[in-house]
């Protein structure tokens, strides 16, 4: 078999040109979905006819959606059985009904809430009682640390080994995950995504490098920085822990000092005076979304 013809110079300079005309009209179609101006379904249509919008991959598309990210079109497609790299063109007519029911007006969908803020603040009690008075959904996360006396695995957390959490990893089934006081926690996030999907309200109880993980995949999350009353309040809870040694105590004081300082990134910022108040106060954020 001989080899392929080769393209003359113009037939070369047409080729680019086509497929930079091509780029431009998928930019400027995902450009439009962003800003809300064109649909899902406005999108599929247009595929029918043009055979550049055709060509988009669907992942491309799912991610432009508003509030939807990369961590929830990969959610979706999974679900769906949609291959990573399908274009709009290579979908099926159920695959296509399917993503035009996820996304229909209809369909309610629950509110992602991020508490977090510095170590000692009342975090995980907070936490405790939403989950107690089921207000919210709220995610266990899973850490490589050793649990307290007082904790069982699946409950505050999953306790996994080193080698476990590299695993999940590997298969990509964090939400987020990041390195804090010598071990690592990371949110699994298949339970997150049921969750909403079925209508409830999630609340993530995370560090502050994993929420601003969250925003960046997911841009809906409604991230909440919880405060204590007073810094002579934090020291006193974080020097109250038994569990610490005095060297181990100074560093925490010392991380809780640069937590706080970044509370501007947050959507919200709330003080930790009263756990039913602050309960009242996350439950009012996710109904104002």
């Amino acid at each position: 078999m001989g080899a392929p013809p080769q393209l003359t110079a113009d037939q070369r300079s047409a080729a680019l040109a086509k497929a930079k005309e091509s780029r431009q009209i998928r930019s400027a179609a995902k450009n439009r979905v962003k800003s809300g101006e064109l649909s899902l379904s406005d999108i599929f249509m247009l595929a029918e006819k043009d055979s550049f919008i055709a060509k988009m991959r669907v992942f491309d598309l799912l991610a432009a959606l508003n509030g939807v990210g990369k961590i929830r079109a990969t959610a979706i497609m999974e679900r769906l059985n949609i291959s990573p790299t399908r274009r709009i063109q290579g979908l099926g007519k159920h695959q296509i009904s399917a993503l035009r029911n996820e996304f229909s007006p209809a369909k309610s969908r629950g509110k992602l809430i991020v508490l977090s803020g510095p170590g000692g603040v009342g975090k995980s009690t907070i936490a405790a009682y939403i989950r107690e008075h089921g207000t919210f959904w709220v995610s266990v996360s899973s850490t490589t640390r050793q649990p307290r006396k007082s904790e069982k695995n699946g409950v505050e957390y999953f306790f996994l080994t080193e080698e476990e959490f590299d695993q999940e990893i590997a298969k990509n089934h964090f939400l987020e995950w990041a390195h804090f006081a010598g071990a690592r926690y990371g949110t699994p996030r298949e339970p997150v995504e049921q969750g909403l999907l079925a209508g409830r309200n999630v609340l993530l109880e995370i560090d502050i490098e994993g929420a601003k993980q969250v925003k960046t995949q997911a841009p809906e999350a409604i991230l909440v920085f919880l405060e204590p009353p007073s810094w002579e309040e934090l020291v006193s809870r974080l020097e109250r822990r038994a569990t610490d040694s005095p060297q181990r105590r100074a560093e925490r004081l010392q991380l809780a000092q640069e937590e706080l300082a970044a509370a501007s990134f947050f959507d919200h910022r709330l003080i930790n005076d009263q756990v039913e108040s602050v309960v009242q106060k996350l439950l009012s954020l996710a109904s104002a979304h």
